[in-house]
Order: C-alpha cells, then structure tokens, then sequence
C-alpha cells in the first residue's frame, strides 16, 4: 500500500511541477514575444539551451546515455521531426483560424489520444474515464468561447496540428516506459540537438532568419538578452518536467493535464493582466477543473483496485508503417534478441 501511495504522490508532484513550469513558461513566452516576435528562433532557442543543459548534466555524471542501433536512431530523427513538424503545423494554422477556434479544436487532443491507443495499441479504458472526459473536452470549448473564425484549409491544419499533438504524446511514453526505457535527460539530449537544427532551418526557409539579424544589430539588449536566456532555461526546465510526469502518469493523463492547464492559464490571465470573462467563459473553467478532478479520481480509484490499464500494449499490426509501429518494431527486436 505505501509504494502504491508513494507512486501516486510521485506522479502528482511531477504532474504538480508540469503544471507550473508549463504555467511559468506560457506567461513568459507571450511577454518576450512583445519584444522578440519570432517564434521559431525562439523556440530554437528552447533547443539550444535543452541541448547544452542535457550535455552538462552527462558531464556532471547525472544520467548515462544508452547505446543506440542504426534503427533506434532513426527513430529518434522521426521523432524530432514530429516535434518539429507539430510546432510548425500549429504556429500555421495559427495565422489561418481565430485564436478561440485554435483552443476549442486543440482540446480535442485527449479523444485523439484515446483513439490512437484503441487502434494503434489495441488499449480500452472503463466507461468511468471516458465520461470523465466528456466536461474535460466540452469545458474548454465553453471557456474560450468567443469569435470562431477558420478557413478549410486552416480548419484541416488544426485538426492535424491535434493529431500530431496526441501522436507525440503517446510516442513519448513509448519511448519513455517500452524496452528502450530511456531516461527523460536522455530522450531530451538526442532529441534537442536534431529539433534545434531544423527549427534554424525552418526560421531561414520563411524568412525569420534575416529579420532576427536585422532585430539584433539595432535592437537587442543586455535585459532582452538575458530574458531570451532565462526563458529557454525554464524550457530547459519544462521538458526535464514535462518528459518524467509523461513516464510516470502516462500520456491520457498528460493530454487531460494540458487541457486543464489551458483554463488554469486563463484563469491567471483574468487576475494578472485584469481580463473579464463572460459567464460562458466561467462556466467553461469551472466544468475543465471538474473533469479534470473526476479524472484523476476515476484513476486512482482504479489504479488502486489492480485495474490499471498498462502503458505499453501489443505492438500495432505489420502493416501500419507509422513511428508507433517503428518504436514497437525496436521493443519486439530486443525481445528476440534477449531470448
């Protein structure tokens, strides 16, 4: 019973200090962009300070790097690139839909997740968690209500923007909690180094690039500088987070944590910028936070009654050519070769 307690009480208090790290970080994010309105070199900044983090805390003898095969590093690459891709399909679909229809679509994510792991993982869950979700979903819809303006094409982009936002999160815990069983500082460190060249990549290609050297020879300064710095070392922070509460909670719990995260920071936009929210708006935060603690009820209350559904399942049938089935592929491998 107490390791039992002793796991619960560790998954919360990494899922405690996910909430405010990724909190900390969105707040700080929108008042650099005031003063630094590029978002891929900034989140190539992220990647930078993940990377040169990573290196020094394997230098500190903090974790040791696993070695990888030829295949184990290709998914690594495949993963960066989702990483990458996801941001860039966001950031798109961004400039084609209006802000409230982004969120409203986004919090979808959980379904996604759910049905990702019924077809790809052949995984089921109790009806108690699948209602649980009902007002998770439905209560960010009516939180951000407001103008949904979108174009099809920026409708399209949304909703695969979502897909691959799910998609990430499950490869995560695979990659995280399968045969590979990487240490989160060790998935950080293979992955940061490749998503920062193609987030520089990315920022030259649209243009980015050039105007960030404009921005820098006339208005940089020693406070942006370092705010620039400051920030990617709580991204630094956030990931470390973010990676070990995936590992722990799995990813159903991180997809309802992010929804609840996004009315947690509405509610600290109302109190610290002084917005005002329509009884809609109110209404929509108050069912979130409900769903969210339903949620976590239903799966203590089934954790502790031995009918926790496992994090890794079979692997996906041979002919679905996705990373979900690359990542099976490697767990299956090793399995033969230790035999």
């Amino acid at each position: 019973m107490s390791a039992t307690n002793g796991s619960i009480d560790s998954r919360y208090l990494w899922l405690g200090l996910y909430f405010a790290f990724n909190l900390g970080l969105t707040l700080y994010n929108k008042a650099i962009l005031l003063d630094f309105r590029y978002p891929w070199s900034l989140t190539a900044i992220h990647t930078l300070c993940g990377s040169i983090g990573c290196y020094i805390l394997y230098f500190l003898g903090y974790f040791t790097p696993i070695k990888l095969g030829e295949h184990e590093n290709m998914v690594m690459l495949m993963f960066s690139v989702l990483y990458t891709i996801n941001i860039a399909i966001s950031n798109v679909s961004l400039n084609l839909v209006s802000v409230a229809f982004h969120q409203v679509v986004r919090a979808m994510t959980p379904v996604f997740t759910v049905l990702i792991s019924i077809v790809f993982l052949q995984k089921s869950y109790s009806r108690m968690t699948y209602w649980s979700l009902l007002p998770v979903v439905v209560g960010v819809g009516f939180a951000t209500f407001g103008e949904y303006g979108y174009t099809a094409i920026g409708f399209l982009l949304t909703v695969l923007g979502t897909l691959l936002a799910a998609v990430k999160t499950v490869v995560t815990n695979r990659i995280l909690v399968g045969r590979l069983k990487l240490d989160p500082l060790d998935l950080l460190l293979r992955m940061s180094p490749l998503a920062f060249v193609q987030c520089v990549f990315y920022a030259y290609v649209t243009g980015e690039l050039g105007r960030v050297q404009e921005f820098s020879s006339s208005n940089m300064t020693v406070g942006l500088a370092t705010g620039l710095l400051f920030n990617g070392i709580m991204a630094f922070g956030l990931n470390i987070v973010s990676f070990t509460a995936n590992k722990k909670a799995g990813y159903l719990t991180m997809t309802v944590a992010g929804n609840v995260k996004q009315v947690l920071s509405i509610i600290l936009a109302v109190i610290i910028f002084k917005l005002d929210i329509n009884i809609t708006n109110a209404f929509g935060i108050f069912l979130t936070l409900a769903g969210g603690a339903w949620y976590g009820k239903v799966e203590i209350s089934e954790r502790a009654n031995r009918a926790v559904l496992p994090t890794v399942s079979s692997s996906p049938s041979s002919d679905q050519h996705t990373l979900l089935q690359d990542v099976s592929v490697h767990e299956k491998k090793n399995s033969e070769n230790n035999q």
